[in-house]
């Protein structure tokens, strides 16, 4: 090839790669997934050279456009992909997807999380085994705790929703308690439905809030309600029913064979 270009008059130049595998094609899975891994070790290599901290460099994959700032922590088995923005000093755990988000300085996400399509203000805490869903929206320094999942929803500064609850299509202000097992009722199986939670507000475990329904400033919801009305600013709003014990029941028992 290079005889026949030079007899035609063809100016040849020569490119010498620094690596052999910037030569290789790919013609099967196992040349592709070569690549795939040399390609990440570049990328990896890169984002060390920046200042970021990777646990293992052959346990990370980066799947788009990724800007990371500096003393930032990758644990192992963590994915980044789409657009993905991290800032300086936050600290990702293993086993954790981020999809199309925007991470603030300073924020801690444990392990087993997955993001995609949020905002996470500076020192927010995330998980473990948090879910954001697209549309989510957090302030600094809101906590998210193990087994939540928060959808299409605003979440103000110093906010917190510890343990095992669901918030959807809500708008919650600040320095707001959600307690364990807390659910907003936004789908009433034809339409989505708004929750608004105000400043301050304290929500007792297990209480539905079945939206479309507000909860003002101050107020407090007691443990195990079930939500249908606005609840009052400054008061405590509940509903339970009677509790009661019979006697001489008996419990029932297993036919035998």
């Amino acid at each position: 090839m290079i005889a026949a270009a030079v007899a035609q008059g063809f100016e040849v130049q020569t490119v010498q790669p620094e690596t052999f595998e910037e030569t290789l094609g790919v013609n099967d899975r196992v040349q592709l997934a070569h690549l795939e891994r040399f390609y990440q070790r570049q990328t990896a290599k890169q984002f060390l050279y920046q200042g970021v901290t990777i646990m293992d460099p052959e346990r990370v994959d980066f799947r788009g456009d990724i800007q990371i700032g500096e003393d930032v922590i990758l644990e192992v088995n963590v994915i980044l992909q789409g657009r993905v923005v991290i800032g300086d000093q936050v600290r990702i755990g293993a086993n954790t997807v981020i999809t199309d988000s925007v991470i603030g300085a300073g924020v801690h996400i444990l392990e087993n999380c997955v993001l995609e399509q949020a905002h996470v203000g500076q020192g927010a805490t995330i998980g473990p085994f948090a879910r954001l869903r697209p549309g989510t929206q957090l302030a600094n320094k809101v906590k998210v705790g193990n087994f939540v999942e928060i959808k299409k929803s605003v979440i103000a500064e110093g906010s917190k929703i510890n343990h095992l609850s669901y918030i959807g299509d809500t708008e919650m202000g600040a320095n707001v308690n959600i307690g364990a097992g807390c659910i907003t009722c936004n789908y009433d199986g034809a339409n989505k439905h708004q929750t608004v939670i105000g400043d301050d507000v304290f929500v007792g475990s297990d209480c539905q809030l079945v939206a479309p329904v507000s909860i003002a400033n101050g107020a407090t919801i007691g443990a195990g309600s079930t939500i249908t009305r606005n609840a009052p600013a400054g008061e405590l709003t509940l509903s339970r029913s009677k509790q009661m014990s019979i006697k001489n029941w008996q419990r029932p028992k297993k036919k035998g064979k």
